[in-house]
């Protein structure tokens, strides 16, 4: 059994082979260390590892090792959010990557705003149109962000989606490239501040094939903390 140590350095070879293999800088990609199914040692252990950025998908879990470490690090929120859930995460996580419906957005720039607070937010967009996977439908995105632009509070920095589990990762590659081709799309209609640049895709199964197709954050769990 590799050590975390061992384990985070194969990683972060892989990803920069997949940044040369697409004639990218690998700076241009961040990895987020998903560690919702490790204790609070290894959270610590990932942190001190030089792994800044992690990632929990429910406040209940994230909550003792938020406490503990919240401190240290960026924290991301990738985990389907529940309006009732808006006030424990907003002021500790500083990106939430499951934005899917108004009733969250509209949450999300109230919190925030009494807050006197941003929140950076990647829109969740179910590429591969599985019904058991959250997220808006590619056609709708457009008007998503039309709806949402009164909500001053909430920024739209990029577009989060989940490819199917598949044995042959290069099976994942449209949904990939799907996601970045929806992203240049909606950029040159000019519907944000800022144009849109991050995508949030790729996780352990298939993160090479992601970042050949433009991910600039990658969801790392099983890889980095194991099972």
């Amino acid at each position: 059994m590799a050590s975390l140590q061992e384990r985070i350095a194969i990683t972060l070879e892989r990803v920069a082979q997949a940044c040369a293999v697409s004639g990218r800088d690998v700076s241009d990609v961040k990895v987020i260390a998903v560690t919702k199914y490790v204790p609070l040692d290894t959270v610590a252990a990932v942190l001190d590892a030089g792994l800044t950025e992690i990632a929990e998908s429910r406040w209940q879990d994230a909550e003792p090792k938020w406490n503990a470490l919240g401190h240290k690090g960026i924290w991301h929120f990738i985990g389907h959010l529940q309006t009732n859930k808006v006030k424990d995460v907003i002021g500790k996580f500083e990106y939430i990557h499951s934005l899917d419906r108004l009733s969250l957005a509209r949450e999300l720039h109230k919190k925030a705003d009494a807050a006197g607070l941003d929140v950076k937010v990647f829109l969740q967009v179910n590429i591969s149109g599985e019904d058991t996977k959250f997220g808006l439908p590619p056609e709708a995105v457009e008007g998503f962000l039309k709806d949402i632009a009164p909500l001053s509070r909430v920024k739209v920095i990029g577009l989060m989606t989940m490819a199917p589990h598949e044995e042959d990762p290069e099976l994942t590659r449209p949904v990939f490239r799907g996601l970045r081709e929806l992203r240049d799309s909606l950029n040159q209609l000019a519907l944000t501040p800022e144009p849109i640049q991050e995508l949030s895709m790729g996780m352990s199964n298939d993160f090479e094939v992601a970042i050949q197709e433009g991910a600039t954050r990658v969801r790392l769990g099983t890889v980095l903390v194991g099972h």
